[in-house]
């Protein structure tokens, strides 16, 4: 479909259920810096359907879910109306881009990368998401990290636009992929791509293994547009929320420091209601600065 049509379309019909969700935003803006938790939508049963996972994480205290990617825009809207039945806001994609990262050197490979990421920002147009989460690159034997940093960027660009025009943020997740690993770098990449659509989401169980969570967010301050919660051990490996390593009471102060709002979004393994209440309950206390 061309750009300029989708446009159009998601303005009308489909578009309704964003128009909600920005609406719903906006009030809650008023009150001043709200912090929401949600989930990824792989913590929730694969038995159920899209609105049983809605009702489910309803249910044990969370406002929103993370979706995957969904190229059919079609079933975006449908997913997208099951998730407003419910009052659950689908507030970010979590698209990725190992599977055809923008660092790779075969053309084919960037091309379905440039191709999925497209997919991924239309979709978040449709279901009245504000991100797209991107892995932009992956640093390895074949791939040197110079490469991976002017590669990923020149292949990025071109995306820019697009997110541009539908108002969606493309934000870039620190992960264990041997790339961006200080706070200054990863702030440098995202002022280099020169667009305010161009930002950071921030995952503090990550980036235990090479630093410290409040420090990267007060490095990267204004650029953070979502958060993802896991907790690491340097001992142990990844833990429950609030048994790891994550100095959680730090990393809210650093957050209120910069004036962050928005979701924190737990991104665990999936688990019956008794456990994702159990979550939710984590979370709450986190946010509460405990």
């Amino acid at each position: 479909m061309d750009r300029r049509d989708f446009v159009r379309l998601t303005a009308g019909a489909i578009g309704g259920v964003a128009a909600a969700s920005s609406l719903g935003r906006s009030a809650l803006a008023q009150e001043g810096p709200v912090w929401r938790k949600a989930v990824v939508s792989g913590m929730l049963s694969g038995d159920l359907d899209w609105a049983g996972r809605f009702a489910l994480a309803k249910a044990c205290g969370f406002d929103g879910v993370e979706m995957p990617l969904i190229e059919d825009l079609e079933e975006c809207s449908r997913v997208a109306e099951a998730a407003a039945a419910e009052g659950i806001e689908l507030h970010s994609v979590i698209y990725g881009g190992w599977h055809a990262p923008l660092s790779s050197g075969d053309e084919a490979t960037v091309a379905e990368g440039q191709r999925t990421l497209e997919a991924a920002i239309c979709e978040a147009k449709v279901i009245g998401a504000t991100t797209v989460l991107l892995v932009p690159a992956v640093v390895g034997e074949d791939t040197r990290y110079a490469v991976a940093y002017d590669r990923s960027q020149e292949n990025l660009r071109p995306l820019i636009p697009i997110a541009e025009e539908l108002g969606i943020n493309i934000s870039i997740e620190n992960v264990w992929n041997n790339f961006l690993l200080s706070p200054i770098e990863m702030a440098r990449y995202v002022d280099e791509m020169g667009s305010e659509r161009v930002r950071a989401y921030f995952d503090c169980g990550n980036i235990v293994k090479f630093g410290w969570p409040e420090d990267w967010i007060l490095t990267l301050g204004e650029r953070i547009d979502k958060i993802h919660l896991k907790d690491y051990s340097r001992a142990d490996g990844w833990k429950d929320l609030r048994e790891g390593d994550v100095n959680w009471p730090r990393v809210t102060g650093a957050l209120r420091e910069i004036g962050y709002e928005g979701y924190f979004t737990c991104e665990l393994a999936g688990g019956d209601e008794a456990y994702l209440k159990d979550v939710a309950a984590r979370v709450d206390l986190i946010l509460a600065g405990e």
